[in-house]
């Protein structure tokens, strides 16, 4: 039904972000499972890489999605913008 509607890249963008997702819920079951404050720690730690990644993933398609549309300089702006997320969030 949305098929002919969305474009490609989308898919892969919210394809990437259900993945995500998933892998977030699935996180959040073992926690339950180990049942202990070090074991949610360390699935919590391998956890942290996901989002960084996912989020470089996704942005990168987007703007492969956009390149015909998008000037040199503005997508180098909008990945030293995510480069600045990346950098104020780290640990």
């Amino acid at each position: 039904m949305f098929r002919n509607m969305v474009d490609h890249v989308v898919w892969g963008m919210a394809g990437l972000r259900f993945l995500s997702g998933t892998i977030e819920v699935l996180a959040a079951f073992l926690m339950l499972y180990f049942g202990t404050v070090e074991r949610a720690l360390m699935v919590n730690a391998v956890l942290s890489l996901v989002g960084p990644t996912v989020l470089i993933l996704v942005t990168t398609l987007g703007l492969i999605g956009l390149a015909e549309k998008l000037e040199l300089w503005r997508r180098v702006l909008v990945m030293a913008g995510v480069g600045l997320i990346l950098w104020g969030v780290r640990g």
